[in-house]
């Protein structure tokens, strides 16, 4: 059976004209269920963001470089986005709930091990594995929410599962600054395992599991294979190409090596019985817009983040928990505005929403990319406010958007294809704002330094200040003149800045582009298949 027949016949199963049989107990309640898988998705979302807030603590504790704190953040994504579609693949073949449950119990054990790791290379490792087990429990969430909900009340289910995923993702610099500054790095780790304990419980007492009638029965193991090795290639090369150089032979060598196994892997799922992607499912424009859409959307805000606590620690000199207190309006925002974008996205339709929140992105993205070492609250205040405004509506819409689009037989490929394109394109922005961030300092450092007068620097030296100032850090050494230290620290924070700005610039004309990207989008075609279907 081809990846196009899959698709044709999901989309044809039979509906249940009578829809849902009566809940009774506590076992697949709909809004139960929705509170259980919440708890889970929370934990995953939240430790997204949260350990931003703390990368700062973990380079000074660990003594780890610029690519090592990189990796904190694109070791877990990439790990999420490597293995979401294959999640969902499980989920579809052994059932959500079973997928779910297993993925609150790993993401907790591996939270626990970060916390008791003494070096960069172990949180590094505990890291992927917490993105591991992250994968299968996210489109295991979307997956139980379709089955679970009947039609009418579908969109509104969804809508504040997004809502719990945009609280949670902007939340987590607040959290992630009140655990740093009071207790430990650590700590924003071992919350996860209390977190993961009441989720498991819940699970097991609440969550019913749905499956498919017609389940996939086989995996492709060479489709994982070449897109987990894709993947690699492509993010390996954005994050070392700054070292390299872009034009080095390295650099274009992984590049070349992670566009030929793309090609290959969309050949081979052309080809096998039951492909990781049914590339058919792409036929569908809206569909494919809503993925496009995701990437583009995650690309600008999870990369500008991660420059952001940088910006406020290290140059405005705040505590991590200011840091926090300094993002309430974006974290606030994005609370106040998911519920109502839930409900204009369910009475309207996703395409003006949508293309309304990407230009308040965008204009959010240019004027921090206006920021200065003396940029006052309220400015900052104004975009950060700005930013969750239009970040809101996408991360809700977009849900429907890719699930909606799909058919019901697929709805664990959609929801990990779903949360892929969010953890693809949040590593692509770090790692592609960080490529740039680095570039410019480079460039800049020496002329900057030159022109303020300070003593010369051998080519060694130049390169450690360059370390430093990437994440807002003034090189000065223990016993020098306050005056000239002075100059350095001024030097350090303008080049951080401008380099900083050069990434939201970026960012914003990514946003534009993903503005017009959500154009094409509309409601979801197969969104009315709901609850009803495979139970067991």
């Amino acid at each position: 059976m081809t990846s196009q027949t899959t698709v044709e016949k999901a989309s044809q199963e039979p509906r249940d004209p009578l829809g849902p049989a009566p809940v009774k107990g506590l076992r697949g309640h709909p809004w139960l269920t929705l509170f259980s898988v919440a708890i889970g998705v929370m934990m995953v979302a939240l430790d997204g963001t949260i350990v931003a807030i703390a990368n700062p603590a973990i380079q000074q504790d660990l003594g780890a470089s610029l690519a090592d704190v990189q990796w904190i953040t694109n070791g877990y994504m990439l790990a999420l986005a490597v293995s979401l579609i294959t999640a969902g693949k499980l989920g579809d073949r052994f059932g959500h709930r079973q997928t779910f449950l297993i993925g609150i119990a790993g993401f907790a054990a591996a939270s626990a091990a970060i916390g008791f790791s003494s070096s960069v290379a172990l949180v590094i490792v505990f890291r992927v594995l917490q993105g591991l087990f992250g994968a299968l429990l996210m489109p295991a969430a979307l997956g139980l929410l379709r089955a679970t909900f009947p039609a009418e009340k579908l969109n509104m289910a969804i809508g504040i599962w997004g809502m719990v995923i945009g609280a949670s993702t902007a939340g987590g610099p607040i959290l992630g600054g009140v655990l740093v500054e009071h207790v430990s790095w650590q700590s924003v780790f071992f919350i996860n395992v209390p977190v993961g304990v009441i989720a498991l419980v819940m699970g097991v007492l609440i969550l019913k599991d749905h499956r498919a009638e017609n389940a996939p029965r086989s995996f492709d193991i060479a489709g994982i294979v070449l897109l987990s090795a894709a993947m690699f290639c492509l993010i390996w090369a954005l994050i070392k190409g700054a070292e390299w150089g872009w034009g080095d032979t390295s650099t274009v060598g992984f590049l070349v090596a992670a566009v030929a196994l793309f090609v290959a892997f969309a050949l081979v799922q052309q080809r096998v019985k039951e492909p990781l992607i049914p590339l058919a499912m792409f036929r569908s424009v809206p569909l494919s817009a809503g993925t496009v859409l995701m990437v583009l959307m995650a690309f600008g805000f999870m990369g500008g983040l991660f420059f952001v606590t940088f910006y406020l620690q290290n140059v405005h000199g705040l505590s991590p928990v200011d840091s926090g207190l300094h993002l309430l309006p974006l974290t606030g925002m994005m609370i106040v505005a998911s519920p109502l974008a839930g409900a204009m996205i369910t009475k309207f339709g996703p395409r003006v929403p949508l293309v309304g929140g990407m230009v308040s992105t965008a204009v959010a993205m240019f004027g921090m990319s206006q920021l200065t070492v003396d940029t006052s609250t309220l400015t900052m205040s104004i975009w950060f406010a700005l930013l969750g405004l239009g970040l809101a509506p996408v991360m809700v819409g977009a849900t429907e958007v890719i699930v909606g689009n799909a058919p019901m037989e697929l709805s664990g490929v959609a929801g990990g294809l779903q949360q892929a394109a969010m953890q693809v394109g949040g590593s692509l922005g770090t790692a592609v704002l960080g490529a740039i961030m680095a570039a410019g300092v480079d460039s800049k450092l020496p002329d900057n330094w030159k022109e303020a007068q300070l003593p010369p620097l051998s080519p060694e030296q130049l390169d450690q200040a360059s370390s430093a100032i990437k994440v807002g850090m003034p090189p000065v050494a223990e016993g020098t003149p306050p005056e000239v230290a002075g100059k350095i620290v001024n030097v350090a924070h303008d080049t951080f800045v401008s380099g900083m700005s050069t990434a939201f610039m970026v960012a914003g004309i990514v946003a534009v582009i993903a503005a017009l990207v959500a154009t094409l989008t509309k409601r979801g075609e197969n969104a009315e298949a709901g609850a009803g279907v495979g139970h067991i």
